[in-house]
């Protein structure tokens, strides 16, 4: 039998569960900012890095491979060797990232400083994981609907402070505040929040790390540039052939090790599987929003429907959508308390299609665009809170932080196919702007469309889930009151 770490050493006074819960949800928006830290330098990071367009895309590109790779291999170490742990290690790479784009004036560190950026997604699932196993059940629901709401929040709050930072200072300055909030939750956690008890030992699966890096890799890779390549060129299909290759390959090994990285018959398990192939269309539909309220704002008047504005007008406009995504948190609580998350989740849904069928229709006015984001925070704030309680309520706890892992990466895969295929149609349906083409009006239309499609298929796929009667018999979320370590769960 594997050697099994040590329970960690108990504070004497553990910390008030609302200052663990405002930590760590205060940490994940911190994380989230970084989705949105460059988008006000997109324009200029040609000129400021002295590189083409194309290649400066990486900067971009970089956070989100990174993510995905990094998330489910740090959900599974927080598992066995501690959740903690890996939190304050992921927040270390956060400012070290921070600190290399903070220094860097040319394409090469930029691009490693926001790759090690991304390496700390795994914030949020390691957090939603501590909460279950420190805070009492009753504070559990309202706590991970917050953690997991501040995926959205950090990125719609980051926007406008981004916007504002970048018109009125030196970028630079924009990567060195990050890394100072990265510090600052560093203390944050070492002085407030305890380390889990709760860890499933063995051995780190390193073969089963590297194929499901390689193969997400390779997928998101052929996604996220395949419109700049060409969807039939060699480059792509390559990619996309080789993704499939490795990760069917992947999934015969994780069936056929001891201890995997994945347990895929967990994944499996009706709850989690539904679940998961709902948040990877629910990151669809939410990042649909960020793909054209930002440019039906900014693009001219001369256009017909461009609406003129600035940047940091665009923060504004998005930024209630991340506060009605916080106020939603403990609603959506309270109704998984009432009615079982399942019902949550499909409330959700019905919300954020009603904001992109909204969105299809009012495009002619800067409060018209408000309504829309508002709208469609209300329903992701519903619906992410809901998750991780389906997830938590079909897991064992000694998988809790790999299975909340990859249902962060299934909403990181949704948001990277929102946007190639945004992408796509975009560059399909387009006006003349003086000697350029710009979107055109139907095109947004479109894709507000499929926003609403895509919460109509979110919702489908939820009414499939167990009922709340059948959902409650499997392992209660809340700290852990027997042994302190559990073993991995048995084979069926």
């Amino acid at each position: 039998m594997p050697d099994v770490p040590a329970e960690p050493d108990r504070p004497a006074t553990p910390p008030r569960p609302n200052t663990v819960v405002l930590v760590l949800a205060f940490g994940g928006i911190v994380v989230s900012l970084m989705q949105t830290l460059v988008i006000p330098l997109v324009p200029q990071l040609p000129r400021l890095l002295d590189a083409a367009p194309a290649d400066t895309s990486w900067a971009i590109t970089a956070t989100l491979l990174a993510s995905a790779v990094a998330t489910p291999v740090v959900g599974r170490l927080g598992d066995m060797y501690g959740k903690r742990r890996m939190l304050l290690l992921s927040l270390c790479l956060l400012v070290a990232g921070s600190a290399v784009a903070g220094l860097s004036d040319s394409l090469a560190p930029m691009i490693a400083g926001r790759a090690l950026q991304g390496l700390a997604a795994g914030v949020i699932p390691l957090g939603i994981s501590i909460m279950r196993d420190e805070l009492p059940a009753d504070r559990l629901g309202s706590a991970t609907a917050l953690m997991s709401a501040s995926l959205g929040v950090g990125g719609a709050l980051g926007l406008p402070a981004a916007a504002l930072l970048a018109e009125r200072t030196d970028w630079h300055v924009l990567f060195w505040t990050a890394a100072g909030l990265g510090v600052l939750v560093i203390v944050l956690v070492c002085g407030l929040v305890p380390e889990s008890a709760v860890r499933s030992g063995g051995r780190f699966d390193l073969v089963g790390a590297a194929g499901l890096s390689v193969g997400l890799f390779c997928l998101l890779l052929a996604i996220s540039k395949g419109a700049d390549w060409g969807w039939g060129s060699g480059s792509t299909i390559g990619l996309f052939g080789a993704a499939v290759v490795v990760l069917l390959l992947w999934g015969w090994w994780e069936l056929r090790t001891r201890q995997p990285l994945v347990d895929l018959r967990t994944t499996a398990h009706r709850q989690v599987l539904i679940t998961n192939l709902a948040s990877a269309v629910f990151g669809f539909a939410m990042f649909a929003m960020s793909l054209v309220l930002p440019q039906v704002l900014q693009l001219p008047t001369a256009t017909g429907y461009g609406l003129g504005q600035t940047m940091l007008v665009v923060g504004l406009v998005l930024a209630p959508s991340g506060l009605v995504m916080m106020a939603t948190a403990p609603l959506s609580a309270r109704t998984s308390r009432a009615r079982g998350p399942k019902v949550t989740l499909m409330l959700g849904a019905v919300v954020v299609a009603v904001g992109y069928g909204l969105g299809v229709a009012l495009m002619s006015a800067v409060w018209h665009l408000v309504l829309v984001s508002t709208v469609i925070g209300a329903g992701i704030g519903l619906s992410y809170g809901a998750m991780p309680a389906l997830i938590m309520s079909a897991v064992p706890v000694s998988e809790t932080a790999a299975a909340n892992s990859l249902n962060t990466l299934m909403r990181s895969i949704g948001t990277s196919m929102a946007s190639a295929v945004a992408g796509v149609i975009l560059a399909q349906l387009t006006v003349p702007l003086g000697a350029t083409a710009v979107p055109s009006a139907t095109g947004f239309r479109v894709i507000m469309a499929l926003g609403a499609t895509a919460a109509l298929v979110a919702l489908a796929i939820a009414a499939f889930l167990p009922g709340r009667d059948r959902a409650s018999s499997a392992p209660a979320p809340g700290p852990a009151t027997q042994d302190p370590v559990r073993a991995p769960s048995s084979r069926r």
